[in-house]
């Protein structure tokens, strides 16, 4: 059955009001949001293009207290803010059965960047993170089922390292996310 998400369109906050909300990683959040840098002209053309498309929206389940979030959102922020196309913020918390639509190998993760049409079908989604950055965490719970295994906590903090060094220091891997947003919105 295909996605729908109409009551929750108009539901949620301007990314804005997201952002003065912030109780937690503000200061992270808003660094990386300064230091967003677009690859190409070509990738900011893109996303302005998006303004001849009435036909769309974006609803973003996000926490400000999840690293993902602040790492990732600020690049999906910065690509879509020229493109004309509405944006509003779920907080994963208070829209816990929207969440539930859109879980990650089965588990809530944020966030989740849902791209619907104006009568609320879902027509595609990103996330929680950019596909080279996840693949840690999909190969740990491949291998990783029972969470009950002494050395289940180990692994999931191995992977989690890695998942950070391929995050990396500098702000290199919003390209990705601007990549994939870029696939996506071209697929629909």
């Amino acid at each position: 059955m295909a996605k729908q998400i109409a009551d929750k369109l108009s539901k949620g906050i301007t990314p804005q009001q997201f952002r003065e909300g912030m109780t937690k990683n503000k200061e992270a959040f808003d660094s990386w949001y300064d230091r967003f840098e677009w690859e190409s002209e070509d990738d900011r053309e893109f996303f302005e293009s998006l303004n001849n498309r009435d036909d769309l929206r974006v609803l973003i389940l996000m926490a400000d207290w999840c690293g993902d979030v602040v790492r990732n959102i600020p690049a999906v922020l910065r690509a879509l803010e020229n493109s004309g196309v509405p944006v509003e913020v779920l907080i994963m918390e208070e829209h816990l059965d929207t969440m539930d639509q859109f879980l990650t190998m089965g588990g809530r993760s944020v966030p989740i960047v849902i791209v619907a049409d104006t009568g609320g079908h879902v027509l595609g989604q990103w996330g929680p993170r950019p596909a080279r950055i996840q693949e840690p965490m999909v190969w740990f719970k491949q291998e990783n089922t029972d969470r009950e295994a002494p050395d289940y906590q180990d692994n999931l903090a191995e992977t989690r390292k890695e998942i950070m060094r391929r995050y990396g220091e500098d702000a290199a891997y919003q390209r990705e996310v601007v990549r994939e947003l870029r696939e996506l919105f071209s697929s629909i």
